[in-house]
């Protein structure tokens, strides 16, 4: 997956004046120096490489997580550990499902902004399931299904459209194929914690997103106060619009 997805990204990319700089800048003075990328349900930590490679080239220190997703403490917990090991001001970011773990995990002390990509922003008390039933019914969420195991995963004939839309469609495949599981727990749970209430909130909308409809995206921006801002992409906006969403990043490390 990881080579599909970067091959994806230097696709996308190409041209960018961030893609193959030949220095590394440095943050502003003041700016959060640390970035903690947290992936939501059915890919990897990959997903974020091209974000990852933007902000790495302007001097940030980036840290992809890689949740097991087994269950939200145990996403949470290894958000918690690279959150650990950062020295300093931290951005706390998450895509889709990776927005229920940074908002529980979010209240850390170093976490100075949180950002919502294509992401759930939920209340205490409420879970990915109920924030499912509650929103507008989706091309992406209506084809999750179980397996015999009680593993969430989306219908393969139906991913590529759904979540990677403006992905190539063999990439699309590639992902369906290669999709990784969100236990049924994790979907269910409950959080404690909604660490937006203490934190500035920043939240990128994507207008084309088939997973989580962009009229509950805008929403949850409304709920948790965020800076927003629009890209016309879809689930896979962190991909395809890598650099929009890196940008936004930056701003969050700027943010007192």
């Amino acid at each position: 997956m990881r080579n599909i997805l970067l091959s994806a990204a230097t696709a996308f990319l190409a041209g960018s004046a961030l893609v193959g700089s030949a220095h590394s800048a440095e943050p502003p003075k003041g700016a959060a120096q640390n970035i903690v990328l947290v992936h939501g349900a059915f890919v990897d930590q990959t997903s974020w490489q091209p974000v990852a490679d933007i902000l790495t080239k302007k001097g940030y220190n980036v840290t992809l997580v890689e949740n097991p997703l087994t269950s939200l403490a145990a996403d949470v917990d290894a958000t918690r550990q690279a959150l650990a090991k950062q020295n300093g001001k931290t951005v706390l970011v998450g895509h889709s499902w990776g927005g229920v773990v940074i908002t529980q995990a979010g209240d850390d002390p170093k976490v100075s902004a949180l950002v919502y990509v294509s992401a759930f922003a939920p209340e205490v008390g409420e879970s990915l399931a109920s924030l499912a039933k509650a929103g507008p019914p989706t091309e992406g969420a209506k084809a999750i299904k179980p397996d015999a195991k009680g593993d969430l995963y989306i219908d393969p004939k139906v991913f590529p459209s759904a979540v990677a839309a403006d992905l190539p469609p063999e990439i699309g495949e590639h992902l369906a194929k290669s999709q990784l599981p969100l236990n049924h727990v994790a979907f269910e749970a409950p959080v404690t914690i909604a660490a937006w209430h203490d934190k500035p909130n920043f939240y990128v909308i994507s207008t084309k997103d088939k997973v989580i409809a962009p009229e509950a995206q805008k929403s949850f921006a409304a709920r948790i106060k965020a800076q927003t801002t629009d890209v016309a992409g879809s689930h896979a906006s962190l991909v395809v619009h890598a650099k929009e969403v890196a940008e936004v990043i930056e701003k969050a490390a700027r943010a007192k």
